[in-house]
């Protein structure tokens, strides 16, 4: 990547996903990232690093009218599934289905050699009885995207990435109140007890944002292209009170958490098969992020940026 002159085009570039992956860029890049990176978003706006670095955001509208060059695009760009609770689903998936449009009518104009769809684990649960309905009709979409750019791919001879995203761990995580692992590294850094909200199990692997994308850009410039599908995954399954213990041991706090009485109601698992992403790590040679550096990363980022 540093060595060639391929430029990265991100969409949704202002988004947790996007920021850590620009950050990354910038240490590769260093004078030229301004060349070599182009950023896109729901609208104009600068977006700012750790350490000061401010950088354009183009509306995404505009990504068809940048130079043709040869490109991989990181297509990080959608509503998620909360801004489906609050819209109607018709409303939303027109707006889901603008957003991927808009992109791949760019691909070719702009010199796309391959692309990343950052699709997600929702995708496995469509057909789910028992997820709720913003959840179902998320993944439907993104299974849609992963046919589209698929397509796309094998009539351009081009690469693809498709990835399955589970559980991030790292600097620019957001939706602190939401994300399991946030709210223990919150309590950990307030000096509280350790506090899970669930009576049922829940079960969660994590990868380091920094791994996942390490493996993504090994696939997108592989001499041989084609398409890669995986799941996201870490090399270890945690319930939420062994994902508390690991925060406390990895920051030096006191063990234990408060947590209401175990109910017997349906275990919250979301884990991806980590086969195919194990794999490409090794065939890459990327090394694996333990959970404890992971937990470090993402205090140290949270720490910084309250």
């Amino acid at each position: 990547m540093a060595e060639g002159n391929l430029r990265v085009v991100v969409t949704g570039a202002g988004g947790w996903l996007g920021l850590a992956t620009l950050e990354m860029l910038l240490g590769l890049f260093g004078a030229d990232f301004d060349r070599r990176v182009a950023c896109f978003g729901s609208n104009a706006r600068a977006l700012t690093l750790r350490g000061g670095m401010r950088i354009a955001q183009r509306p995404l509208s505009e990504i068809g009218e940048i130079q043709r060059a040869p490109s991989l695009v990181l297509h990080l760009a959608y509503l998620t599934q909360e801004k489906a609770v609050g819209m109607s689903s018709e409303t939303y998936a027109a707006a889901n289905r603008a957003i991927s449009q808009q992109v791949l009518e760019a691909l070719d104009p702009i010199g796309a050699q391959g692309v990343f769809l950052a699709s997600s684990g929702a995708a496995w649960r469509t057909d789910d009885p028992t997820a709720p309905a913003s959840v179902r009709l998320y993944g439907a979409l993104k299974v849609e995207d992963e046919d589209r750019f698929t397509a796309w791919a094998e009539e351009a001879g081009a690469a693809a990435v498709i990835a399955r995203v589970f559980n991030l761990a790292g600097p620019y995580i957001n939706k602190r109140s939401s994300y399991v692992l946030a709210c223990l590294i919150a309590d950990a850094l307030a000096d509280r007890p350790f506090a899970i909200r669930s009576a049922k199990p829940v079960y969660r692997s994590y990868v380091a944002i920094s791994e996942l994308m390490s493996v993504v850009f090994g696939a997108l410039t592989r001499p041989s292209p084609g398409v890669v599908r995986f799941d996201t995954a870490g090399e270890g399954v945690y319930e939420a009170s062994e994902i508390a213990d690991a925060v406390a041991v990895a920051l030096n706090r006191p063990r234990g958490a408060q947590r209401p009485p175990q109910s017997e109601e349906i275990e919250d698992r979301y884990v991806g098969d980590g086969v195919t992403y194990a794999a490409l790590c090794r065939d890459f040679g990327v090394e694996r992020v333990t959970f404890s550096e992971q937990i470090r990363q993402t205090a140290r980022f949270m720490a910084e940026c309250t």
